[in-house]
């Protein structure tokens, strides 16, 4: 979303608006519904509802919404970026490491979350048959429509075949339907996301008073999502392009900027966000994400492969044997979206230094291990945070990115690449070395052109590009390497100086980098490429058991 302005409103008028369980459809509470639709008002407010979906206010412990920060960023627990400092038990971390099973709380979270969405957007597209035609219900229906798409997105990306509903179900129907294959899923999304796009504002058109509902080109960047998903690399390619010949989108100036309270909205990259507000609609990831110097539970770890990810300066791709590798000081030398994103043992964050090491104390959570509450890595995330005094770690003025205009670029890039279309010079110019030549990061230009190699440093600019914004794993997937990516030892920071990482580590580093031994993942091909219908759901509908 634009804004938090529509997350407050829901908030504060959930309760004039609608109910819905899911699918199934539930009387209103506080309206008489025969009357509810006579009036323009309460469609804009009922609107503010399906923006919110589930997404929680405050602290979550666990997922509430494919938006909220927990459903979002987190979802990077499931790749190889990060590791969930709850342990292999956790849910989030048994949905990617072999151990997926139907009964999985996050998976049935995100159902209930999407389905529940669904069903208030279907509840909301018929009574606005009721309604008059005017150009502000006209928009208001394509809202609900382009809302409606990116929880089917979602629900065909991970769970594949799913039922398709676009009306309101009575109980006895929901529990009867059928499912649909996840091609006619896609296909009616991309349909969706057509006509949601033409009856929407352009993104410089929405007023300041308009903040944080849909624009056009939020739609089409859903769209070229969903063309990638079902590999029609030209479609996809056309839609990019459309919001780059728009012109209302640039790369903004300050990649750390995107992602702060106040800097992260109003600018011309950010196209779709949730950006939480604080003792109103906040968010209570600081809570969970900083580390224990700062009051937080050290619960979110990047990981080593993803620390290794970011280039040399010159753009070389790293190596511990390089001799620009310094290990006291492991952002030097190195593409600056690293400190941008992360920070390690000895580096300055929040106004003081963070210490992180198998040598040091336990008392202060300083000390690598596997038993404190502390990093289980030895990395934590600097993203999010300008690193101002946070005056409640439970209710911060996140901004959280859903479509980026960098994901635009990048996303347009490998729809003409994997398209078969020649790649020159100024194609490379006008989108991964747009991305790549930020101000502040400014990492020297890709001229690679073999689409082999270009194809490999496109993902890896995606990985650190967009690093704890909740696409990796959707990425993944997609690109089918999931089970060769995700299968291993998941290592944390390197520790050569250290005197105790040998009787401490549980597993010594076989490269001789002696980077700490944080656990293993084990993706089952081809079963973990689909998230099973939770059992809940099985149970209920005979229909959606496999």
């Amino acid at each position: 979303m634009k804004c938090s302005k529509y997350l407050m409103l829901a908030t504060l008028l959930a309760s004039l608006s609608f109910s819905s369980c899911d699918l199934e459809r539930l009387p209103l509470t506080d309206l008489s519904e025969e009357n509810f639709w006579n009036d323009e008002k309460n469609a804009e407010l009922a609107l503010t509802a399906l923006y919110r979906g589930k997404i929680t206010n405050g602290l979550e412990y666990s997922v509430s919404d494919f938006w909220s920060y927990h459903g979002l960023l987190f979802m990077e627990h499931l790749t190889d970026n990060a590791f969930d400092r709850r342990g292999e038990n956790n849910d989030f971390y048994k949905i990617s490491s072999g151990q997926l099973l139907n009964t999985n709380s996050f998976i049935a979270n995100y159902w209930s979350s999407a389905y529940s969405r669904i069903g208030k957007c279907n509840r909301f597209l018929e009574g606005m048959q009721k309604m008059p035609e005017s150009d502000q219900n006209k928009r208001m229906i394509a809202e609900a429509r382009f809302l409606r798409a990116t929880q089917y997105h979602y629900l065909a990306s991970y769970f594949k075949d799913v039922p398709l509903v676009t009306t309101v179900l009575s109980g006895e129907e929901a529990n009867t339907v059928k499912r649909s294959t996840q091609s006619e899923i896609l296909a009616w999304c991309a349909t969706e996301f057509k006509e949601a796009a033409a009856d929407l504002p352009r993104f410089k058109d929405l007023a300041s008073s308009e903040t944080g509902r849909a624009c056009k080109q939020a739609a089409l960047a859903f769209l070229g999502r969903t063309c990638m998903l079902q590999k029609d690399w030209a479609s996809g390619a056309a839609a990019y392009k459309e919001i780059i010949d728009y012109g209302d989108n640039d790369i903004h100036t300050s990649y750390p900027e995107l992602f702060w309270p106040g800097t992260g909205v109003g600018n011309k990259e950010n196209i779709f966000y949730i950006a939480y507000l604080e003792n109103y609609f906040g968010c209570g990831m600081p809570q969970q994400v900083l580390p224990a110097k700062d009051g937080g539970w050290s619960l979110s770890n990047p990981s080593a492969g993803l620390f290794e990810s970011y280039e040399f300066v010159d753009g070389t791709p790293f190596s511990y044997d390089d001799p620009r590798y310094n290990p006291n000081n492991l952002g030097e030398n190195r593409d600056p979206r690293l400190d941008y994103t992360l920070f390690y043992n000895g580096a300055d964050f929040m106004g003081t230094t963070y210490r992180m090491s198998p040598d040091y104390e336990a008392s202060a959570k300083e000390r690598l291990d596997y038993s404190s509450e502390a990093s289980k890595t030895g990395f934590m995330w600097r993203k999010y945070f300008d690193e101002n005094p946070i005056n409640d770690i439970q209710s911060y003025s996140a901004v959280t990115p859903i479509i980026r205009y960098a994901e635009v670029l990048l996303g347009y890039l490998e729809c003409l690449i994997e398209g078969g279309e020649v790649i020159d010079k100024p194609i490379l110019d006008a989108t991964i070395n747009k991305v790549r030549g930020r101000a502040g990061v400014e990492m020297p230009p890709i001229t690679e052109t073999d689409p082999s190699i270009l194809r490999e440093r496109l993902r890896n600019e995606r990985r650190i590009e967009l690093a704890y914004e909740g696409i990796r794993y959707w990425d993944l997937l997609r690109w089918e390497i999931a089970d060769k990516v995700l299968v291993g030892e998941v290592w944390g920071a390197p520790y050569p100086s250290s005197t105790t990482y040998a009787s401490s580590t549980k597993e010594i580093d076989p490269t001789g980098n002696c980077r700490w031994y944080v656990g293993r993942r084990d993706f089952r091909n081809p079963q973990d490429y689909k998230w099973p219908i939770p059992l809940s759901e099985q149970n209920i509908n005979p229909n959606l058991r496999d």
